[in-house]
């Protein structure tokens, strides 16, 4: 299908959002941080799981409060959580202070998930695009990746000069501060169907509005299409940090930048793996549709890509405990990327089956599915990996998740692009 929408000032604003939104410096070091702080791997499984549950809980209320009250609002909220979390996070040392952090953070992902999406989508049903929903929202993420790959090579200069992870937090507060101020921007039309709050209504319409979801939510398609999505992301949720000391082994085991320290040298190999990653996956998002295309019904690539991306959890896992930590890379790359590709197919197809005006509530129990399996997977992969190390714990989750596959694969429904 040809490309036919038109790159005009919200496209451009659309794409600088995601390209600020994950300037996220701390992210290609978190686990490292963790792990200098003393914390376990279960510990840190049971941070995220903290994480995602908490998000979890909050998905569906905030989801409809971008809806009943306005989305550009809810952005702005997101963005203040995720300040006040990194603040937290650059003076933490302590687990308990961490989940203070995190439950920061995780406020801010329960108010943005799902939210944006849904101005992107309203955007295009507002301009007649709807059939271009895989291609513009492809384009758009592609910028998020770009974002990630800049962000990982200013993180490594980060680490490499101050010596200390906790300034990835402090500088990560800039971008953000750009993004919250990117949303004032944002035209009143994004909103959607607002209602008019008047004093004793506002249960009323959080009723009307669970209502729609529900009612939307009936269909055994969207539920199939949910599940295959949310399960992959769950898993990349849950897995892909621990990419962090399987690079930095292979760094160790590298017979340059001698001169460095351990900490340095890992810094420089983390900062360049995820920038490539990174600049891999933002090409993968932007050709999403192109790969789409390829199909005449859109839940086959669904499956292809969950059975691909797993595969290589499970050999880059086999590969770190052989030693072969180049290969252990290569194939952890394979699931930043599995996940960028099928990412834009599958919102797709929920969105296509979803009532417009509740698509930010819709598309945030979507988000809820992967982080409730992101909960699941963080703290069985993380109290593995304590046990027999992190790549039997890779091994273990992917070829779980694999031959549970029937279970959460789709079915043979008619869904198709456009």
């Amino acid at each position: 299908m040809p490309i036919t929408f038109r790159k005009d000032n919200q496209y451009y604003k659309f794409c600088a959002y995601g390209f600020f939104k994950n300037l996220r410096f701390f992210d290609p070091f978190l686990l490292l941080f963790f792990l200098s702080k003393g914390l376990s791997f279960f510990e840190i499984g049971t941070l995220y799981a903290i994480r995602e549950i908490t998000i979890n809980l909050f998905e569906i209320p905030t989801g409809i409060l971008a809806d009943s009250l306005g989305r550009r609002r809810s952005m702005i909220s997101a963005f203040s959580f995720y300040i006040v979390s990194f603040i937290i996070f650059f003076f933490a040392s302590d687990y308990w202070v961490f989940i203070i952090a995190i439950l920061f953070y995780a406020y801010g992902d329960a108010f943005r998930t799902g939210t944006h999406k849904a101005m992107i989508f309203e955007y295009l049903k507002i301009n007649g695009w709807q059939d271009q929903k895989v291609h513009y929202y492809g384009h758009t993420r592609s910028w998020s990746q770009m974002g990630s790959a800049v962000s990982a090579i200013i993180a490594a200069g980060i680490v490499f000069f101050t010596h200390d992870y906790r300034m990835v937090f402090l500088f990560s507060v800039i971008p953000y501060v750009v993004d919250l101020a990117l949303m004032t921007t944002y035209p009143k039309e994004l909103d959607g169907k607002r209602r008019q709050l008047h004093k004793g209504e506002i249960l009323d319409n959080f009723k009307e509005t669970i209502h729609d979801f529900v009612t939307s939510f009936r269909n055994i398609g969207i539920l199939r299409a949910i599940l295959n999505q949310a399960v992959y992301t769950g898993y990349y949720k849950a897995v892909k940090d621990y990419l962090q000391p399987v690079i930095q082994g292979f760094a160790v085991s590298l017979p340059i930048l001698l001169w460095a320290n351990e900490e340095q040298r890992a810094s420089i190999m983390v900062g360049l793996v995820f920038s490539v990653i990174y600049f891999l996956t933002s090409y993968a998002s932007r050709h999403a549709g192109r790969f789409a295309d390829r199909f005449r019904n859109l839940n086959r690539p669904l499956v292809i890509s969950l059975s691909i991306g797993l595969m290589a959890g499970f050999l880059s896992g086999l590969f770190y405990n052989r030693g072969w930590y180049l290969g252990a890379v290569v194939c952890y790359t394979g699931i930043y990327l599995i996940e960028n590709l099928r990412k834009p197919i599958g919102i797709s197809i929920i969105a296509d089956r979803l009532e417009k005006d509740i698509l930010a509530t819709a598309l945030s129990a979507e988000s809820q599915a992967e982080t409730l399996f992101a909960a699941i997977i963080a703290p069985v992969i993380g109290l593995v990996a304590d046990l027999w190390g992190v790549g039997t714990a890779l091994m273990v989750v992917s070829s779980g998740l694999f031959v549970l596959m029937p279970l959460y694969s789709t079915g043979r429904s008619k869904t198709k692009q456009g």
